[in-house]
């Protein structure tokens, strides 16, 4: 790929984009002018990349076919061996297909992706294999993994395993569905507006958003650095702390970071709760979108909790409210400058850039009425924004996000833990074939109002199991102080012994 200087024409053209009034003898000048910068460019571009070994051996793998994937939870399998010893060692994996394994496609849950292959393996990937764990290959997610709901990946919905043709959550949706299947022993998801702790409630398995900054995101497509997040689904709560383990800590590459202080999560295991606080939010029963049974569910669950020694109490936060529309401007006009006009990366931070997904990913402009709902609705919203306002709102959400961040850490100063429902409503039929816009959307982000407000506040938040309603799992989260993932797993945990969720 080689720079050229640019045309005549070219020029004009870019100075009406830069409102500039260039006369044919300016166009001559800076025409010169640009040349040994174009040199320099190009000098760039000749420059071997920086990008890390790939260490372990593996085959880009194959695609399921439909009589052997029947939810369509797999994109590809892959096999790929870690290390003979580790912590991982005989713990199977599916890593969410917005993750790069290098030489195995990977296609992000949209048909414009289709046919990319990383070139090098995220950080998380790496550590997992040092680890001795055996990756089985790619799952769903979906498109761009913007839905809470699983009906939106350019090959079709993926099913609840509980029950065909409803939803199996979104966005890390294969990966909640082959862990409950128990296809694999975990899976890695990442979560922007709930993305691990909604398939997880749909589903039932256990999954951790873990404080932002704790586990790099180096080699996974970014949506938008503010709420990006990564971390485990798991069938059982010591695997999850396991993979965290494995998983966490500062890589060298991505800002995200916040000087971490890993911890040995699985130490937590077998504390028990006597003697926790924990607060029951009172907000987070109220959504518009709340089912009555699930809620019944859950404050059962808190119950429990209470019977195994914790002391709970009802408390009232009335800003968890308005989290979903701080995160609004944040997540629309994030994705909007970083994954889709920053072809995935955009500017102005240090990390390790993907150069391979970038140019890869900037075919989208060319294909966008193949784009899913979702993400056609928040481009446009995002670049209608930017047009008339630029990112004022985006910055006054950041802004107006410490202040929610304020609220939680002011009931944490009092209690360990924050709990209320994962999602509002149990698993949704996947909309018709045929289903409406409307429809299709709102199966989308109805139920990511009790999620959201953690990915910008960036306190660790994980969704466990605790009830069936109806066929289908219930999910209650536990809320903890930034890097207090121990507290979280210690409460999980003692919940998770203290008896079979499928029979609460």
């Amino acid at each position: 790929m080689t720079v050229s200087l640019p045309t005549p024409d070219q020029m004009r053209a870019v100075a009406e984009q830069c409102g500039l009034a260039l006369t044919d003898e300016d166009v001559a000048s800076f025409r010169g002018l640009m040349q040994g910068s174009i040199e320099a460019y190009n000098l760039v571009g000749n420059m071997p990349d920086e990008v890390p070994v790939v260490k372990y051996p593996r085959t880009p793998g194959y695609r399921p076919a439909p009589e052997d994937n029947p939810r369509n939870a797999w994109y590809r399998k892959s096999v790929v061996k870690g290390a003979a010893e580790g912590k991982l060692k005989g713990k199977t994996v599916a890593l969410k297909d917005n993750i790069m394994l290098a030489g195995v496609p990977m296609m992000n849950g949209s048909s414009t992706m289709e046919g990319y292959m990383p070139d090098f393996d995220a950080t998380i990937v790496t550590r997992m294999l040092d680890a001795g764990a055996e990756i089985k290959g790619k799952v769903h997610c979906e498109h761009f993994c913007l839905s809470g709901g699983s009906h939106t990946n350019s090959t079709g919905p993926v099913h609840n395993p509980h029950k065909m043709g409803y939803s199996a959550g979104g966005s890390s949706s294969g990966s909640g569905v082959v862990v409950a299947l128990g296809e694999v022993d975990m899976a890695i998801g990442g979560d922007q507006g709930g993305s691990i702790r909604m398939p997880s409630s749909f589903c039932g398995t256990y999954g951790m958003k873990p404080t932002w900054g704790l586990v790099p995101y180096t080699g996974i497509m970014p949506i938008e650095i503010f709420v990006d997040h990564t971390g485990p689904m798991t069938s059982n709560v010591a695997d999850n702390a396991l993979l965290l383990e494995v998983i966490a800590g500062d890589d060298g590459y991505d800002p995200r970071i916040k000087a971490p202080k890993v911890q040995d999560y699985t130490k937590a295991l077998g504390a028990g709760v006597k003697g926790m606080k924990i607060a029951v939010i009172k907000e987070g029963f109220e959504q518009p979108t709340a089912e009555p049974a699930v809620n019944e569910s859950v404050k059962a669950a808190a119950q429990r909790f209470a019977s195994l020694g914790a002391t709970v109490e009802e408390v009232s936060i009335p800003m968890h409210m308005l989290g979903g529309a701080i995160w609004t401007p944040i997540g629309t006009e994030g994705l909007t400058a970083t994954m889709m006009y920053g072809d995935g990366y955009g500017l102005s931070r240090s990390d390790l850039y993907s150069t391979s997904l970038m140019d890869f990913h900037r075919g989208w402009r060319h294909q966008a009425d193949s784009l899913s709902e979702t993400t056609k609705l928040f481009l446009l919203l995002g670049t209608y924004i930017n047009n008339n306002f630029g990112p004022r709102y985006y910055g006054k959400a950041v802004n107006v996000s410490r202040r929610l961040t304020a609220a939680y850490d002011k009931v944490l100063g009092s209690y360990d833990l924050l709990l209320m429902p994962t999602t509002p409503m149990k698993a949704t039929k996947l909309p018709e074939p045929n289903a409406s816009r409307e429809d299709y959307v709102a199966r989308a982000l109805e139920m990511i109002s009790n999620t959201a407000p953690f990915d910008i506040t960036h306190h660790p938040a994980m969704s466990l199991p605790c009830g069936m309603v109806d066929g289908l799992p219930v999910g209650l989260m536990l809320i903890g102080k930034h890097f207090d993932e121990t507290t979280i797993y210690r409460a999980a945990h003692a919940f998770e012994q203290a008896g079979d969720w499928k029979k609460m």
